[in-house]
Formats: structure tokens, sequence, C-alpha cells
């Protein structure tokens, strides 16, 4: 079934500063598959957090069975793209191409919201020659700064080891002095991401074969290659709530195999093959000290018919 697209009823037209009436700086993106309980809360702040910036919302609905489609509709200060559920990154590709030829597109998970100023604060950085990719400073619910930098995967980072905060075991950095300046990273948790959109054409958009997880660490260190830096910035800020779209024993059996999936694509079979390994330590470990996610995901991860069949990975022992 192709996408349907619902245009904004005329009486209901955002203002000038979405940019409906002129092509606008940044084309805002979201993503929402049952998002009902959160994406009005981000659709809210967002006027504050242009600021004076000019933009397009596009939010592309992967088949949502509650009220989200419902609620979207009502507003009338985006585009809706309704489509079937063929994943995250299918849906922000989508969503980019229904987007007007913006400057760069701001991609947000349907459960973030934006400081105000945020994105002018995010534009200035990513002006700056060979910036591909701005990452802002993002909290948890209650506060507490979220630690959404990261390092590339590598086996050694596969035992989760974060908590050492050394770089050669840690993949997420967790060090908080590592968020009160600006820096260059590998990637970033991609809940609030503003791309260049000449970065996002260069790498070819996000690889849809991946479907939840790991479509974003795939995308930076692809945009990395071609030359174009991750950015931090601590002086644009946001909140995530995380989970908003519903976590479950399938979803966190994909996140542990895309991981796979990733070093193999990236390092080789050789390098997969030992992240395949630890991962499997890592998960029986997990396993036996109560975290229920885990038996499943060790099932898949030996019983290749056992996984997701969105991911295409069930052919094989060691995920392609």
């Amino acid at each position: 079934m192709p996408p349907r697209e619902t245009q904004p009823a005329p009486e209901t037209s955002p203002d000038a500063g979405t940019g409906f009436d002129r092509i606008p700086e940044v084309a805002a993106v979201v993503v929402t598959y049952n998002s009902a309980r959160h994406v009005g809360d981000l659709l809210d702040s967002l006027p504050a957090a242009f600021g004076d910036v000019t933009y397009r919302i596009v939010v592309v609905d992967n088949g949502s069975t509650d009220a989200t489609v419902e609620l979207l509709r009502a507003r009338g200060d985006c585009l809706v793209v309704e489509s079937l559920n063929d994943g995250f990154g299918a849906g922000v590709n989508r969503a980019v191409r229904n987007a007007p030829p913006t400057e760069s597109v701001l991609v947000l998970n349907p459960d973030a919201v934006l400081d105000p100023e945020a994105v002018p604060q995010m534009l200035q950085v990513l002006r700056r020659p060979g910036v591909g990719i701005v990452a802002p400073r993002t909290r948890e619910a209650d506060g507490r700064l979220s630690p959404t930098l990261r390092r590339t995967p590598t086996v050694a980072r596969a035992g989760g080891l974060s908590f050492t905060r050394i770089p050669f075991f840690a993949e997420r950095i967790d060090d908080p002095r590592a968020y009160r300046a600006e820096r260059t990273v590998d990637w970033a948790i991609g809940a609030i991401w503003l791309m260049s959109r000449q970065c996002f054409d260069a790498v070819g958009g996000f690889d849809e074969s991946y479907f939840l997880y790991s479509e974003e660490t795939d995308f930076a260190l692809r945009a990395g290659d071609a030359g174009w830096t991750t950015v931090y910035t601590p002086l644009a800020g946001g909140m995530h709530v995380g989970g908003g779209s519903g976590t479950s024993h399938e979803t966190h059996t994909m996140q542990m195999l895309n991981r796979v999936r990733l070093v193999h694509r990236r390092s080789g079979a050789a390098a997969a093959w030992a992240y395949y390994a630890v991962t499997l330590l890592v998960e029986l470990r997990r396993a036996v000290l109560g975290h229920r996610a885990s038996w499943p995901t060790l099932r898949a991860l030996v019983q290749p018919t056992r996984r997701p069949p969105v991911l295409g990975a069930g052919d094989a022992l060691l995920p392609r």
C-alpha cells in the first residue's frame, strides 16, 4: 500500500514561521508509531525551539493503531504521511522525500521535547564547513543528563563495560565532564539530530535494512567515512523520554542482532564472529541476572529462524 499524504486543512494552516508560505530552512521529520501520548508535547515545543528559523514539519506514521494519526490530523501544523511499518530508517527517508528541499533536516523522536532556541543554536554549528550532524545536550524525563554520546562499536566495547569509562572498553561516554563543552564524536543517539541535507543526500539516507536500532550508528559512521563530522553542542538542549513507542523482547533482540550486523558490514566476518561471541556471553549473563528480554535474544542469536522476520537475517548463524 503506498503512503497516503494528508495536507493540513487551509483553515488550520500554521503561521509563516513554519515555512508553509516559502521554502523553509529546516525540515523537521518525525516517525511515529503508537505515539499519541507524546507526539503532541513534541510538536507544541517546536515553535519556541525554532525561534526565527523557518521550518516545515513532516510526520510519517508507521501504521499506528492508537489515536496518533487522528491527533496529528487535528493539529494542522504538519504534513502527515501514513505508511505501513517498514522501520524507523525507512520512515525518516520517506519523510525527507516528502519534505521541501531545505538546507537541513531535524530528525526527532516523537517522545522528545526541544528547549527554546535549540534549533538556531544547532544551526550555528551545522553551518560550519564539514559538519554533517549536530546533537544537543539531552536530559532524561527527571532532568538527569542523558549520556547520548558514543564511540565506534568494537569487539572490546561489546562487553558492556562502559561503566569503566575507559575509552578502549566503553562505547557509551558516561563521564559528565564530556558533556560540558562542544566536541566531535563518532556518533550520538539519534533522538534529536540536526543534519545537513547535503550530508544526508551524500550518504544516501538511512539504511532501511536495520528496521529499528543501529540505523543512526550506521549513518553517522558512514557520514564520517565520507568526511562529515558529528558534533555535540551543550548550548542546545532537549528532553527525551525514551521508549515512547514501546519496548519489548523483540526490540531488544533487534538491538543486539543489529549491532552484530553493523560490525559485520563495517569490519568483516572475523570481527563480527568475535562480536557475536561476546554478545552471547553478555546476554547469557544478563539472563542469569534476571533480565527477561535476554532469554529470547539468546535463542534468536543461536537459532536464526527465531529472529524477527523484518530484519531479513534468518538465513545464517552470523547475521549479515
